[in-house]
């Protein structure tokens, strides 16, 4: 009976052990890396914005723009820019997002992501439980937690740790090992969206997935994946667009309707259900934002307006509280005011 007991004890021991030590990891998991802003330094103010790639572009609650771009993250108060990254952080941002409670969050190319309170960064990579350094997308669900997008697969944080799920060649499943990847894999992320049914949708470079909570679904068009779709919106009216190396699409639960066969990069539909488009033009090179008029995405050719040629690359499109047209290109950040479009170059 002794040795019974014993046993059961050692037993009640070890459990307890790995509890405290799991609870242990979930907190360093949250911690992350912190970056404080001395106050000795001096932020970069400039009246011109980033002289190159600008990714991805949003607007926050107190009507600041920021730009996640290759020499920076750049916050526009209306009057100039401001380079908050350049004296403390040296990476490429591509991705960006404001939380509920009003945190930032900047994704890098190699760097991981960063979350700025206004006072000091905190830096999450593979070392916190993050899948892969790449961040190529960030998205806040009706929960409140935040999706991170990278190279390989999908993070879920919960303000505590991260739960991941992997891409492995033509299916995505959740990984419950700790895995993480140093270096670049296949088939990022690309774009996230939780529609009004609660189901998430991922496009990658690889196939499109739909989560429900449980299992994985590989989106499809006539038996055949839908695959390479950049940028994922839902309307007002609860149709999917997607958008991608096959062109821009609408899905309304039922139906696919095809608008144009060129490459999209990035899609929003603005406050009067217009939908504009980074894209390709025809047979050519050369990018260009396109508005596709709300009142006639019910005709077989909707009235479609070409705004802005942008050479080889447009980027993230931003419609600002003032009803102003925002876009990255290759070259930098345009604002479009429904007449002109003004650059911020030198």
């Amino acid at each position: 009976m002794k040795l019974k007991l014993d046993k059961y004890y050692i037993f009640k021991i070890c459990c307890t052990f790995l509890i405290v030590m799991t609870i242990s990891c979930r907190q360093n998991q949250s911690e992350g890396k912190k970056i404080i802003i001395n106050p000795e330094t001096n932020d970069v103010i400039t009246s011109e914005g980033p002289e190159w790639i600008a990714r991805n572009i949003i607007q926050d609650k107190k009507n600041n723009i920021w730009i996640a771009a290759f020499s920076g993250i750049f916050r526009y108060d209306g009057k100039s820019f401001t380079n908050i990254t350049s004296k403390v952080i040296s990476t490429r941002f591509f991705s960006i997002l404001e939380d509920k409670k009003g945190n930032l969050w900047f994704g890098s190319i190699g760097s991981g992501v960063y979350c700025y309170d206004g006072k000091s960064f905190q830096n999450f990579t593979t070392d916190e439980g993050l899948l892969n350094n790449e961040v190529t997308s960030i998205y806040e669900d009706k929960k409140g937690k935040i999706w991170f997008g990278v190279s390989g697969g999908v993070s879920c944080y919960d303000g505590m740790s991260f739960r991941n799920y992997i891409i492995d060649g033509n299916v995505m499943n959740e990984d419950r090992t700790g895995k993480t990847f140093p270096n670049r894999r296949p088939y990022e992320i690309t774009s996230i969206i939780e529609d009004t049914k609660g189901k998430f949708w991922f496009a990658t470079r690889g196939n499109t997935f739909v989560y429900d909570g449980k299992t994985f679904s590989v989106f499809t068009h006539d038996n055949k994946p839908f695959k390479n779709v950049r940028s994922l919106i839902e309307d007002k009216k609860g149709n999917v667009w997607l958008g991608g190396a096959d062109g821009l699409w609408r899905y309304d639960g039922n139906a696919l309707i095809n608008f144009t066969k060129n490459f999209v990069g990035f899609i929003i539909e603005d406050k009067k259900g217009n939908i504009w488009t980074s894209s390709q033009r025809d047979n050519s090179q050369v990018w260009a934002l396109f508005r596709y008029d709300g009142k006639s995405l019910s005709d077989k050719k909707p009235t479609i307006t070409e705004i802005k040629s942008g050479g080889n690359g447009l980027f993230g499109i931003l419609e600002a509280s003032d009803g102003n047209i925002w876009f990255g290109s290759m070259k930098g950040v345009y604002r479009f005011d429904g007449k002109i479009v003004t650059d911020f170059k030198k």
